[in-house]
């Protein structure tokens, strides 16, 4: 049975990768610095073991990463303006780091890891160079964040150099629960409130399966790819949208009436993802 360590596994994204994993029969260490006795139940109920380590602290990710063969990374400050910007970008690049050695120390197969949409040029207060945004408009950071992201795809680039580890980065979009879409109609009467990302999404569930994917897919060296919905969180066709917020940017191609502007062909192309949620499924138009 493959074993695979999930860092970060009692967050929001975490808790449905850890259950993915386990449904597809995978043995799984769960792995985070928030361990108490509810996050304890929740692990004794799917059966998996649950540690406790700061991962910014090499010795501990090569001791939680002893027993597994394989990691999927989650553990990060995730998200921009929720610590003081130099903080971010500190705790999570030593984050990165220490997690990319370990895994190479212990001579893992495989490492796939949250990187961001951030990286392409978000918010795009600066309207992005032409949509759908892909993985050729990387690198833009314009946070610490961000750049702590960038600085991760760029020593995943260098470790899997060293170590012949393939490593997948998944540039995550906006993830949502299913509880999370209650929230979906409140967006629609103002395109400007959520031009952040191009209006766009990814379910927690589709995160899983490109996590899952991630795990096998037939790649080498470091490589990174944009994950979100097929469709934007909009009631209203995308190229409309875009014509209306970001009238120079220019489509490079024709688009479905509401399909995503975070192109997402690349990751259905080599790791076969193929987003099956959506908020349709859950809200009434």
């Amino acid at each position: 049975m493959n074993t695979v360590a999930v860092t970060g596994a009692t967050g929001k994204t975490g808790r449905v990768v850890v259950a993915d994993l386990v449904q597809h029969g995978y043995e799984v260490l769960a792995v985070d610095i928030a361990v108490g006795p509810a996050e304890r139940a929740w692990a004794q109920g799917l059966g998996v073991s649950l540690q406790c380590a700061d991962l910014t602290d090499h010795g501990q990710a090569v001791d939680v990463l002893s027993d597994a063969e394989s990691v999927v990374h989650l553990a990060n400050i995730p998200a921009p303006g929720l610590y003081p910007a130099a903080h971010t970008l500190a705790t999570n690049t030593a984050m990165n780091h220490s997690v990319f050695l370990a895994a190479a120390h212990n001579k893992l197969r495989r490492v796939v890891w949250a990187s961001s949409e951030t990286t392409l040029g978000l918010p795009f207060d600066v309207p992005p160079r032409y949509a759908p945004v892909d993985e050729d408009h990387y690198p833009y950071p314009t946070s610490t964040y961000a750049l702590s992201k960038v600085l991760g795809e760029t020593a995943a680039e260098q470790i899997s150099a060293w170590s012949g580890i393939p490593f997948v980065a998944l540039r995550l979009s906006n993830v949502h629960l299913v509880e999370d879409y209650a929230l979906v109609p409140g967006y629609w009467s103002d395109p400007q409130a959520r031009k952040w990302n191009l209006w766009g999404y990814v379910d927690a569930r589709d995160v899983a399966q490109a996590c899952r994917l991630g795990l096998t897919a037939s790649v080498t060296g470091a490589s990174s790819y944009v994950i979100a919905a097929a469709d934007t969180i909009m009631d209203r066709p995308s190229a409309e949208l875009l014509a209306e917020v970001f009238p120079d940017v220019k489509l490079t191609r024709e688009i479905g009436t509401y399909e995503t502007l975070l192109s997402v062909r690349r990751a259905g192309e080599v790791l076969g993802y193929e987003p099956r949620h959506t908020w349709r499924d859950s809200v009434k138009i």
